[in-house]
């Protein structure tokens, strides 16, 4: 037993490697935002500055949305018959939630340059609708209200 805790460290550990050395993040950590953290005002600032999220030029993301449910929920989404070309994609397809989710939508109302961004911010429901790998959902692409 102790070799196996050992052996599942080890795994633990190199995963969390390959995740830091891809540099990529991960959808789970740009969008996905569940429990819904208890931020009592300016919720979108608060979460864009804490999750560093903003264009690769350094400037601020026109909108951003925060996606309030279970990982595991957003993954199943890639079971979902509803399978369609991505809008911003002709060559990815999009699957697209079989239920309605509830996120948060913020929007860019001051402020060009990253970390000097404004949001407002806006709760939502609707379908969400995301690309998908072998491992489960990967980009999330947007939202049918």
């Amino acid at each position: 037993i102790i070799l196996m805790v050992i052996i599942f460290l080890l795994l633990l550990f190199w995963e969390n490697e390959m995740n830091v050395e891809s540099g990529m993040p991960t959808l789970e950590q740009l969008h996905v935002d569940y429990p819904q953290s208890d931020v009592p005002v300016r919720y979108c600032n608060y979460m864009i500055l804490q999750r560093v999220i903003k264009e690769p030029d350094n400037t601020c993301k026109k909108e951003h949305v925060f996606i309030h449910e279970r990982p595991q929920k957003i993954n199943a989404i890639c079971t979902s018959v509803k399978k369609k070309a991505c809008s911003n994609h002709s060559k990815l397809f999009c699957f697209q939630s079989k239920i309605k989710f509830k996120m948060t939508a913020c929007e860019l109302i001051e402020g060009s340059r990253y970390p000097a961004c404004r949001y407002h911010i806006s709760p939502k429901e609707g379908f969400i609708l995301v690309t998908c790998d072998e491992m489960g959902a990967v980009n999330f692409q947007g939202f049918v209200e």
